[in-house]
Protein backbone atom coordinates (compact mmCIF):
# COMPACT_ATOMS: atom_id res chain seq x y z
CA UNK A 1 0.00 0.00 0.00
CA UNK A 2 1.22 3.48 -0.87
CA UNK A 3 1.77 5.94 1.97
CA UNK A 4 -0.34 8.48 0.14
CA UNK A 5 -2.98 8.84 -2.54
CA UNK A 6 -1.13 9.52 -5.80
CA UNK A 7 -2.99 11.98 -8.05
CA UNK A 8 -2.53 13.06 -11.66
CA UNK A 9 -4.22 16.34 -12.63
CA UNK A 10 -5.13 16.71 -16.31
CA UNK A 11 -6.26 20.32 -16.79
CA UNK A 12 -5.31 22.92 -19.42
CA UNK A 13 -6.54 26.07 -17.64
CA UNK A 14 -3.59 27.47 -15.69
CA UNK A 15 -5.84 29.30 -13.23
CA UNK A 16 -7.99 26.27 -12.50
CA UNK A 17 -4.95 23.97 -12.38
CA UNK A 18 -3.45 26.23 -9.67
CA UNK A 19 -6.67 26.13 -7.62
CA UNK A 20 -7.03 22.38 -7.98
CA UNK A 21 -3.36 21.89 -7.11
CA UNK A 22 -3.91 23.83 -3.88
CA UNK A 23 -6.92 21.69 -3.00
CA UNK A 24 -5.14 18.45 -3.83
CA UNK A 25 -1.93 19.26 -1.97
CA UNK A 26 -3.54 20.64 1.19
CA UNK A 27 -4.26 17.05 2.26
CA UNK A 28 -1.10 15.57 3.82
CA UNK A 29 -2.20 12.10 2.66
CA UNK A 30 -2.28 13.13 -1.02
CA UNK A 31 0.63 13.55 -3.41
CA UNK A 32 0.23 15.38 -6.71
CA UNK A 33 2.41 13.36 -9.08
CA UNK A 34 2.02 15.66 -12.10
CA UNK A 35 -0.18 18.27 -13.75
CA UNK A 36 -0.46 17.96 -17.53
CA UNK A 37 -2.58 19.63 -20.20
CA UNK A 38 -2.97 16.99 -22.93
CA UNK A 39 -4.26 13.45 -23.29
CA UNK A 40 -0.92 12.16 -24.63
CA UNK A 41 1.01 13.61 -21.68
CA UNK A 42 -1.48 12.08 -19.23
CA UNK A 43 -1.05 8.61 -20.71
CA UNK A 44 2.75 8.94 -20.56
CA UNK A 45 2.58 9.75 -16.84
CA UNK A 46 0.19 6.85 -16.15
CA UNK A 47 2.50 4.41 -17.93
CA UNK A 48 5.55 5.63 -15.94
CA UNK A 49 4.13 6.32 -12.47
CA UNK A 50 1.69 4.50 -10.22
CA UNK A 51 -1.43 6.69 -10.07
CA UNK A 52 -4.42 6.15 -7.78
CA UNK A 53 -6.67 8.98 -9.04
CA UNK A 54 -6.83 11.03 -12.23
CA UNK A 55 -8.66 14.36 -12.03
CA UNK A 56 -9.56 14.91 -15.66
CA UNK A 57 -10.91 17.80 -17.73
CA UNK A 58 -12.70 16.79 -20.93
CA UNK A 59 -11.54 19.68 -23.13
CA UNK A 60 -7.75 19.92 -23.23
CA UNK A 61 -5.11 21.98 -24.99
CA UNK A 62 -4.30 18.94 -27.13
CA UNK A 63 -6.72 16.03 -27.28
CA UNK A 64 -9.57 15.38 -24.89
CA UNK A 65 -10.31 13.66 -21.63
CA UNK A 66 -12.08 11.02 -23.70
CA UNK A 67 -8.68 10.27 -25.26
CA UNK A 68 -7.35 9.56 -21.78
CA UNK A 69 -10.32 7.31 -21.00
CA UNK A 70 -9.88 5.41 -24.29
CA UNK A 71 -6.13 5.10 -23.72
CA UNK A 72 -6.60 3.75 -20.21
CA UNK A 73 -9.09 1.17 -21.48
CA UNK A 74 -6.24 -0.35 -23.53
CA UNK A 75 -3.91 -0.58 -20.51
CA UNK A 76 -3.97 -2.90 -17.53
CA UNK A 77 -3.56 0.18 -15.30
CA UNK A 78 -6.90 1.22 -13.80
CA UNK A 79 -6.68 4.32 -11.60
CA UNK A 80 -9.86 5.87 -10.26
CA UNK A 81 -11.16 8.53 -12.66
CA UNK A 82 -12.77 11.83 -11.72
CA UNK A 83 -14.04 13.96 -14.61
CA UNK A 84 -14.26 17.66 -13.70
CA UNK A 85 -15.75 19.58 -16.63
CA UNK A 86 -17.85 22.54 -17.73
CA UNK A 87 -19.66 20.19 -20.14
CA UNK A 88 -22.17 18.86 -17.62
CA UNK A 89 -24.50 17.21 -20.12
CA UNK A 90 -26.01 13.72 -19.89
CA UNK A 91 -24.38 12.65 -23.16
CA UNK A 92 -20.93 13.61 -21.83
CA UNK A 93 -21.62 11.99 -18.46
CA UNK A 94 -22.63 8.76 -20.15
CA UNK A 95 -19.60 8.84 -22.43
CA UNK A 96 -17.29 9.40 -19.43
CA UNK A 97 -18.81 6.94 -16.99
CA UNK A 98 -19.25 4.09 -19.50
CA UNK A 99 -15.46 3.49 -19.77
CA UNK A 100 -15.03 3.80 -16.03
CA UNK A 101 -15.09 7.35 -14.65
CA UNK A 102 -16.22 6.97 -11.02
CA UNK A 103 -17.01 10.68 -10.62
CA UNK A 104 -18.46 13.23 -13.05
CA UNK A 105 -18.42 16.74 -11.59
CA UNK A 106 -19.42 20.14 -12.90
CA UNK A 107 -16.47 22.55 -12.54
CA UNK A 108 -18.60 25.56 -11.69
CA UNK A 109 -20.89 23.80 -9.19
CA UNK A 110 -19.10 20.73 -7.86
CA UNK A 111 -15.38 21.61 -7.67
CA UNK A 112 -15.72 22.00 -3.90
CA UNK A 113 -16.54 18.29 -3.63
CA UNK A 114 -12.95 17.38 -4.55
CA UNK A 115 -11.69 17.98 -1.00
CA UNK A 116 -14.24 15.57 0.48
CA UNK A 117 -13.70 12.92 -2.17
CA UNK A 118 -9.94 12.99 -1.56
CA UNK A 119 -10.53 12.68 2.18
CA UNK A 120 -12.94 9.77 1.72
CA UNK A 121 -10.55 7.97 -0.65
CA UNK A 122 -7.69 8.32 1.86
CA UNK A 123 -9.92 7.04 4.66
CA UNK A 124 -11.09 4.04 2.63
CA UNK A 125 -7.46 3.15 1.81
CA UNK A 126 -6.40 3.56 5.44
CA UNK A 127 -3.81 6.20 4.58
CA UNK A 128 -2.30 8.16 7.43
CA UNK A 129 -0.74 11.63 7.12
CA UNK A 130 3.02 11.74 6.52
CA UNK A 131 4.98 12.63 9.65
Amino acid sequence: MSACLRVLLVEDSKVLAERLTETITENARVELIAQVDSDAAALVVVEREPIDLIVLDLQLKQGTGFGVLRGLAKLSIKPCMMVLTNYDLPVYKGAATAPGAAYFLNKSQDHGLLRGILHDMCESLGLVPAQ
